[in-house]
């Protein structure tokens, strides 16, 4: 079978390499399955630099997320496990941690389901607590996180304000249906976010960038908000001031989602019934705005590690092509 191939550590582009290998053997508790679609996530390419919290021995195949089909044809949503990731015709995955694939979403909108709208309802649900009426800020909200953080905003029924850079992503986000989109490459974001909401600030601000997004949330996050933290795609990880968030009354709440696979797995089962509950009424869909052919993975994960793209990039198949 075909399979991309990390040797080493480096730059996604430079280091993964498309090669003819064996079939992946499953071992205890495993599964065999073909790979339908492989959607490309931001630790992709940190699996592919050795700066991921996850270093599997190489070589390996990176992609965790994809839609695949089992050996009696049924499609379903998985993470593979390295290293026999997803960017290959067929990847390795626990049989205890298989979901169903939607009916309602195609292959790459169904591989794109999971880790990102996962990530989201457990932060803005499990941790945050969003409620309908309240405002909540995502940041990078073009993004393949972000956007997904936007959808189920909005299907909580809150006002969403949605931060990017860039007028593409600006009219990206309005399509996503962000009420508010500040542009932080044209405006002052803190400024915006404050006249936008008459001087209060945000219920809930939801961060996968860090850095700077990070002091921006600080400032503008209101009595009795929540910050959650979820990944520092900027590069840079904040040194929070707890006398700030002491003085100014907010929560700082950390998300990684993959532990609920270990801690509380039945609590993951909860989330995909409700996203696909979503999904099924079209209150989410995942913006996928890219399909690439096998061969063309090594240079949309650094495309996506580049920060060039909007919502998901997703390798396809042939076989298991999407609509």
């Amino acid at each position: 079978m075909q399979a991309w191939q990390v040797h080493e550590n480096g730059e996604p582009s430079e280091v993964m390499r498309l090669a003819e290998v064996e079939r992946p053997t499953p071992g205890d508790g495993q599964v065999l399955l073909r790979v339908r679609a492989a959607n490309i996530n931001f630790p992709d390419a940190l699996l592919c630099r050795g700066q991921y919290q996850v270093r599997p021995p190489l070589p390996f195949t990176p992609g965790v997320e994809i839609c695949g089909e089992t050996e009696d044809g049924r499609r379903v949503i998985a993470n593979p496990a390295l290293p026999h990731g997803g960017f290959a015709e067929y990847a390795l995955a626990d049989s205890r941690a298989l979901l169903p694939a939607p009916e309602s979403l195609d292959d790459a909108q169904a591989a794109a389901l999971h880790i990102g709208y996962q990530t989201g309802w457990f932060g803005l649900h499990r941790r945050a607590r969003l409620e309908a009426g309240e405002t909540l800020l995502v940041h990078a909200a073009a993004g393949g996180v972000g956007s997904a953080a936007v959808q189920l905003g909005k299907a909580a029924g809150a006002t969403v304000i949605g931060v990017v850079g860039g007028p593409d992503k600006a009219a990206v986000a309005r399509e996503l249906g962000c009420d508010v989109v500040v542009d932080r490459r044209a405006e002052d974001v803190v400024a915006a976010v404050k006249e936008a909401t008459g001087g209060r600030g945000v219920d809930v601000v939801y961060d996968p960038v860090g850095g700077e997004a990070y002091t921006q949330s600080a400032k503008l996050v209101a009595f009795e908000g929540r910050i959650v933290v979820v990944g520092f795609a900027g590069g840079t990880i904040p040194s929070p001031a707890l006398n700030h968030a002491l003085v100014k009354n907010y929560s700082i709440l950390g998300l990684h989602w993959g532990l609920y696979n270990t801690k509380n797995p039945a609590l993951v089962q909860h989330c995909h019934e409700q996203l696909t509950a979503l999904a099924e009424r079209g209150a989410i869909r995942p913006l996928v705005s890219e399909r690439v052919p096998l061969d063309g993975a090594a240079a949309a994960v650094q495309r996506v590690a580049d920060g060039v793209t909007t919502g998901r990039v997703a390798v396809v198949l042939e076989k298991g092509a999407g609509a």
